[in-house]
């Protein structure tokens, strides 16, 4: 049965600040005194490469400044020596924004692209999404349990050259949009980011050879007309987890995803029986 979405609400400029302030707060309360076990460095350094990944650092995207794109390498540049090195002990919890800290000028980062009700627009420190969509594609392949992931609520660019699936990144604002990934095995996990020449870097390291294997894909894909007359897209992601030798152990439901579409997709007819894809 089809998901609808409801129209978007635009809510006033007073609403949001107070909102924001609210859930700002709350955020540092559970930072303090939410009973968490925060990870940190330090720790031994783990040899095992679990997972590894990189994704283009300079994209063309229709009607954005390409100045912003360099500003996102400059912020970028920035936040990940703030969490290159994480070392996630067993029952520990990193923390996206507890590591990266505020953005703020004073700190050096510039304006880059946000999206911000839909719309493309430009904030200080913007393009940090980049570091947290990389650090959420590579948890996937991992068995670190992610314990808080925001999804995107509006797809804005038409698909171009994508290698993931729709909805397998996690968009961050600071600092209640946060990206959480809790250690429940009983290895030492180490995050390793790095920004290349052209390309974010990025690996899960551990401290004993990986038992499992991930491979994450998308069901259910779909792009549907709602009845206030925009677009909407939908899928359901889902994880197949192997064992050393290529056995199939577990083919599991991760996470479903809803956005509103801000472009006009080109529908055709499945002839196959499927639903219309863009």
């Amino acid at each position: 049965m089809q998901k609808a979405i409801p129209k978007p609400i635009h809510r006033s400029r007073l609403r949001l600040a107070c909102g924001r302030q609210y859930y700002t707060l709350m955020r540092y309360a559970l930072w303090a005194f939410g009973g968490l076990r925060f990870s940190k460095r330090g720790e031994p350094e783990p040899v095992y490469t679990y997972a590894a990944h990189k994704t283009p650092l300079l994209r063309k995207l229709k009607d954005v400044d390409m100045r912003l794109q360099y500003n996102k390498i400059d912020n970028l540049r920035i936040a990940v020596p703030r969490v290159d090195g994480m070392t996630l002990l067993p029952g520990e919890t990193f923390s996206y924004w507890r590591a990266v800290g505020r953005p703020s000028r004073r700190k050096g980062y510039k304006p880059g692209m946000i999206l911000q009700n839909g719309l493309v627009t430009e904030g200080i420190g913007g393009g940090l999404c980049q570091l947290s969509n990389l650090i959420y594609w590579l948890t996937l392949h991992t068995p670190l349990t992610v314990t808080e992931r925001h999804r995107h609520n509006y797809d804005v660019f038409p698909d171009s050259d994508r290698t993931q699936p729709f909805g397998t990144g996690a968009t961050c604002f600071y600092n209640y949009g946060d990206l959480m990934i809790r250690n429940d095995t009983d290895n030492v996990f180490r995050l390793r980011v790095q920004v290349g020449e052209r390309e974010l870097e990025g690996a899960w390291e551990t401290d004993a050879p990986p038992e499992y294997r991930y491979a994450v894909y998308e069901k259910e894909h779909r792009i549907q007309s709602e009845y206030w007359g925009g677009y909407s897209r939908h899928n359901c992601i889902y994880r197949k987890k192997y064992d050393r030798d290529g056995t199939l152990l577990e083919d599991a439901y991760v996470v479903e995803n809803h956005a509103i579409m801000t472009y006009a997709p080109l529908l055709y007819a499945d002839h196959t029986g499927g639903e219309n894809r863009c």
